[in-house]
């Protein structure tokens, strides 16, 4: 009996080192792959929430056996990231991350390619790019060309530079928890068409809501403002950004712009209101 509660003794204090050893090798990662998913539960059947794009940095929480749960530096968002699919980097490197002006990738799709390995692998538009300098992306061992066109997310820019990104992305398919031209949401949509323009919106349509200034009227609208709508519980589950001439452009379905007036969203197909408003903020 004595060996055996020495034996579990022994195990157990290899096992608590060996999760403090994990933690204290794995605090920070950063994506270095086209998109990753981020899941709402540590599991590969559970849904995704979000996605990392290339270059997103990370911090990370908590650990369950092969499953990170993690919070993005670009927003606070906080899912579960497969531990195949995380790199880690080191904690000086993810604070030089924090304090260095943001780049990213302002072209629908383009190539980036590894130094070291000399393949190329696309990347979407909104992607990070690390210390971008003279075309090169280089941290600790990786080394990243990119010849494509980038923006900064230092610089606020104006309604129209908004209005011209958002229409990139029309017909774009509707994926929950997406973040590209391949597949993104109502507020994947707001937040990244935002983020290109030098704009910083959380994750989801729930949080974004709490931004800005709310207007009294539909009238004293204009293009550029976000509205949002909710369901007859009263919980916000819709976003979009306004154009002139009483039209929205959002994710639902696929990107499309659609008419919109004090009611909420009037769908030319089907000849009804798709979404009810609740407010409209001015966030600029």
């Amino acid at each position: 009996m004595q060996i055996l509660i020495y034996l579990g003794k022994i195990i157990l204090d290899r096992l608590i080192s060996f999760i403090f050893f994990t933690l204290a090798d794995m605090q920070y990662g950063i994506c270095v792959l086209s998109i990753v998913p981020l899941r709402k539960e540590p599991s590969s059947t559970s849904e995704m929430v979000s996605q990392l794009l290339f270059g997103e940095s990370y911090s990370i929480i908590e650990i369950q056996e092969e499953w990170l749960k993690i919070k993005s530096s670009a927003d606070f968002y906080e899912a579960w990231l497969s531990v195949k699919q995380h790199v880690s980097i080191q904690d000086s490197t993810f604070k030089l991350l924090q304090k260095h002006e943001d780049y990213y990738s302002n072209e629908l799709m383009q190539v980036i390619l590894n130094k070291k390995n000399g393949l190329s692998f696309p990347i979407s538009i909104g992607s990070t790019l690390p210390f971008l300098k003279e075309g090169r992306c280089q941290f600790e061992d990786f080394d990243f060309e990119f010849r494509g066109a980038i923006t900064t997310g230092n610089t606020q820019k104006k309604v129209s530079d908004i209005i011209q990104t958002a229409l990139l992305f029309l017909n774009a398919p509707y994926l929950w928890g997406g973040k590209s031209p391949f597949g993104i949401d109502c507020s994947g949509f707001t937040q990244l068409v935002y983020k290109l323009n030098g704009y910083k919106l959380p994750r989801d349509a729930a949080q974004q809501v709490e931004l800005g200034m709310p207007l009294s009227f539909v009238e004293e609208a204009e293009a550029g403002d976000v509205a949002f709508f909710d369901n007859e519980e009263g919980n916000i589950v819709h976003v979009g950004i306004l154009l002139d001439n009483q039209k929205i452009i959002h994710a639902s379905g696929f990107v499309k712009i659609d008419r919109f007036d004090h009611y909420g969203i009037f769908n030319s197909q089907t000849k009804k209101y798709s979404h009810t408003l609740r407010v409209i903020k001015r966030i600029l």
